[in-house]
């Protein structure tokens, strides 16, 4: 993948300028250890702030687009 997505690209720059990980511990408590495995945040966080960033009007559509663009899948 990281040869097909430019080390320049918007996404990476924001990827490398915000602290993804730093999620975890806040949103820590609101997960269960019990029943089926969550999501992981990152991702769906990460996935509605290129929703917005790219103006996608529905959390529908940015998992189809996601699918389709590798940029995304990359950040």
């Amino acid at each position: 993948m990281d040869d097909l997505v430019p080390k320049f690209h918007l996404l990476r720059k924001i990827a490398r300028a915000i602290g993804w990980k730093q999620i975890y511990p806040i949103v820590k408590e609101k997960y269960s250890k019990i029943g089926r495995p969550s999501i992981d945040p990152v991702v769906l966080i990460n996935m509605v702030f290129l929703q917005h960033l790219c103006g996608i009007r529905s959390l529908r559509q940015t998992v189809a687009d996601i699918d389709v663009n590798v940029a995304y899948r990359s950040s």
